[in-house]
């Protein structure tokens, strides 16, 4: 009977792990082990991934010979984040990287006690998350809101309200809805905004926000709102409102226009940091954490089309449309 239980629990574990996704790539040697943390599956979580593991090869560490990962997806559960960070301690990796707050912050904490340098990406306020000290660095992806402030009055001559989405308990959302709130009355603008405190809640205040009448929805890198906005596209397209993306996969997916960072690129400059601790180059408190600040201007001519808003010419030539190499 006890051998009986103990396959049954076996079993338990490893469906688990399934549920949480991604994938394995262990040490069998000395071969440093990474494990990746991502807190959900969008596209540009996922392009943070992708450009984690290019920053690595771009630095000359060769999978399987320089380093192994493990790789897990919360599920934009933060129960299911914690123990994916305390599985990696378990572990004993060498070093953790954290894909959204959510995870950094789970990471960080499973961590501390073993000191296993915790390399973040997609960080708006490290300071805010309490992850600028101690052994952990990274990379934040700090929104270009006055720039998207600027792109919209440019779009909307004539529009006075925007509807932002929320979640009170992520320190980016919170920290940049600070930001608009403070900025919006320079460009004529009153924020009208909704916190959620999970997914489930998002498209009911896009539902209060289309009641409200707002102008336009400006959409943050938040993460329970990014899940679903192919739904809350389809309740905005039938109610005509404009919404504007903060960086080119949401502008992809339909949004009119973003003035947003390249995520790919985000995630390379982590994957050079986390090279520089592998090779024993640095440590976490000799890189100090970075903000990007460039950021591009991205447009959808089709939606933009659809919704019979001209932008000027002095937008579109410095402006990069993705429907362009459709």
């Amino acid at each position: 009977m006890k051998k009986l239980l103990s396959i049954i629990l076996c079993v338990v574990l490893t469906v688990s792990l399934s549920a949480c996704g991604g994938s394995e790539k262990e040490s069998t040697s000395d071969i440093p082990l990474i494990g990746i943390s991502q807190y959900g599956e969008h596209p540009s979580l996922d392009n943070c991934f992708k450009g984690f593991l290019l920053g690595l090869e771009e630095a000359g560490l060769k999978e399987g010979v320089d380093f192994n990962y493990i790789y897990q997806n919360a599920g934009f559960d933060d129960n299911i984040a914690v123990q994916i960070a305390q599985n990696f301690s378990a572990k004993n990796v060498d070093l953790m990287c954290g894909i959204a707050t959510n995870s950094a912050t789970a990471c960080y904490a499973a961590a501390e006690s073993k000191n296993i340098p915790v390399i973040f990406n997609a960080i708006t306020d490290p300071v805010e998350a309490k992850l600028d000290s101690g052994n952990v660095t990274g990379i934040s992806d700090k929104l270009p809101i006055e720039a998207q402030l600027k792109l919209i009055r440019t779009c909307q001559k004539d529009a006075k309200t925007i509807g932002i989405v929320y979640t009170t308990s992520e320190p980016n959302s919170v920290s940049s809805i600070a930001e608009y709130r403070e900025k919006a009355p320079q460009y004529n603008f009153e924020i009208v905004d909704i916190g959620v405190t999970s997914q489930s809640e998002v498209t009911q205040a896009i539902d209060s926000l289309i009641q409200k009448d707002v102008d336009c929805i400006s959409n943050l890198t938040d993460n329970n709102v990014v899940g679903v906005l192919d739904t809350i596209l389809d309740k905005t397209n039938d109610a005509g409102i404009p919404v504007y993306g903060s960086e080119i996969e949401q502008v992809k997916k339909g949004c009119i226009a973003s003035a947003g960072i390249e995520y790919v690129e985000l995630g390379k400059k982590t994957g050079l940091m986390a090279a520089k601790i592998i090779k024993g180059e640095a440590s976490c408190e000799e890189i100090p954490y970075q903000t990007v600040t460039d950021f591009k201007i991205y447009i959808n001519s089709e939606e933009l089309q659809k919704l019979n808003i001209i932008l000027p010419q002095s937008v579109t030539d410095n402006a990069i449309d993705i429907c362009e190499n459709k």
